[in-house]
């Protein structure tokens, strides 16, 4: 199979360098890359349609882009002509949970693929930021469950959102994996507002993802449970 890969860290980001490595495992498999520069963040499912943006060939297969993760698919596939099996965002440092889906890049490359009919999956990785990450472990993880979300067929208009646990070192085994729906709750939201002058405030995001709403049997239920989250999404 011939694999996309992206992601909203950046194409230096220790996340893409592990779906790498988890992919190059696969029997058969080819991977290209066309990931943003920098970090596109929260970005949503911005594209990039009245400026010029460049594209660096690094290697081969390997092309940084001065562009947004959906930039990232677009262009692979209508500039470059990449014609992938399959598309993977991610990983993600940091968990894309219920609400997080409109918000993140990491779920827009995901589903910019699956608007044009290809199936894609994103994954990422919930933080708990007591604990450290261990990339090599999610490569592991990654390398197991590809294959297992490559054999179940989507519907057109569907595409894979994964989150991965944050557990802590010691144990390799995987998780049990949970189909689950994204969690509808919306987000708690705060700020820190101080004044500046008689006419304007300041105003700082305060909110803590980990104090988020849990709704039973959703995405976010499931991760912080300690199990991978599993959602077919439908555009």
């Amino acid at each position: 199979m011939h694999f996309l890969l992206t992601n909203d860290d950046g194409i230096h980001a220790p996340g893409l360098a592990s779906l790498e490595r988890a992919i190059c495992l696969l029997p058969g498999a080819a991977v290209t890359i066309f990931a943003p520069a920098t970090e596109q963040s929260q970005c949503g499912h911005r594209v990039t349609t009245r400026e010029q943006f460049s594209v660096t060939q690094q290697t081969e297969r390997r092309y940084s882009v001065e562009g947004t993760p959906a930039d990232c698919v677009r262009i692979a596939l209508f500039a470059y002509d990449i014609r992938p099996d399959f598309v993977v965002s991610g990983v993600n440092s940091g968990g894309n949970m219920g609400q997080d889906l409109y918000i993140s890049g990491t779920v827009s490359a995901a589903r910019e693929a699956a608007f044009h009919g290809l199936p894609a999956a994103a994954l990422s990785h919930y933080l708990i930021h007591q604990l450290a990450l261990d990339w090599p472990r999610v490569s592991e993880w990654t390398r197991q469950i590809l294959p297992e979300l490559i054999a179940q067929p989507l519907h057109d208009g569907e595409f894979w959102n994964v989150n991965y646990p944050h557990l802590p070192a010691g144990d390799s085994k995987m998780p049990a994996r949970v189909p689950c729906h994204p969690c509808r709750a919306p987000l708690n939201v705060s700020y820190d507002t101080k004044s500046v002058s008689a006419s304007m405030t300041s105003h700082h995001y305060t909110a803590t993802y980990a104090a988020r709403p849990v709704e039973k049997d959703s995405d976010v239920a499931v991760c912080f449970d300690g199990c991978v989250a599993v959602s077919r999404v439908r555009i």
